[in-house]
């Protein structure tokens, strides 16, 4: 395996810099993905029949500490990549944690969100309003935890083996992932909460 050492460490084989255009394929699937969750969602927000509307069940604070975690978490993981890239395993491997660490406070607001929802009678079942909003906040939610674990193991490989450049390949990997998930956070934040508020 050739390594290139005028490029960055996780572009530094030309397997890496495959691995990462074909992340970015990847990523255009996913897109795809939540744009249909969008479309499908914008078609039967006002559907709720007998059961509440956005406007009844959303509360801000469990949103804006959500919204809050998964920026902060963006930043971190950004700020892990340029620790990797100075060639600083524990600065990477903390800032990794840190990243870890919000996101898994995330799923545990989005929990107790969605037992609210539950608990007011925002179930799968009561309204297609209901269905698409926790499928929707749910396809996210796993992505999340899917990221979460992926996350995990890519720094228990760092610990194992150093910044290498198959580890330093999937760290940024990870991150775009990461980053990608935030984005899609921020059109949820925007375009169901602040909207259904309204």
């Amino acid at each position: 395996m050739k390594v290139d050492k005028s490029l960055p460490l996780e572009y530094s084989t030309e397997e890496n810099s495959l691995k990462v255009l074909g992340f970015w394929i990847f990523i255009g699937a996913e897109i795809m993905l939540f744009a249909t969750l969008f479309a499908s969602y914008f078609t039967l927000e006002d559907r709720i029949g007998s059961g509440p509307s956005g406007a009844d069940i959303f509360e801000i604070t469990p949103v804006l500490i959500e919204t809050l975690l998964l920026l902060t978490s963006s930043f971190t993981i950004g700020l892990a990549i340029h620790a990797m890239r100075m060639n600083r395993t524990k600065a990477t491997m903390a800032f990794f944690g840190i990243t870890l660490l919000l996101g898994a406070a995330f799923l545990g607001v989005e929990i107790y969100e969605f037992t609210h929802y539950i608990h007011v009678g925002a179930g799968l079942q009561t309204s297609a309003f209901t269905a698409i909003l926790l499928t929707t906040l749910g396809t996210h939610g796993l992505h999340v935890t899917f990221g979460f674990f992926w996350g995990l193991f890519i720094l228990l490989q760092i610990k194992k083996r150093g910044l290498t450049p198959e580890t330093a390949n999937k760290s940024f990997i990870f991150s775009l992932y990461w980053h990608f998930l935030d984005v899609i956070w921020i059109f949820i934040f925007s375009f169901i909460y602040l909207k259904g508020m309204m």
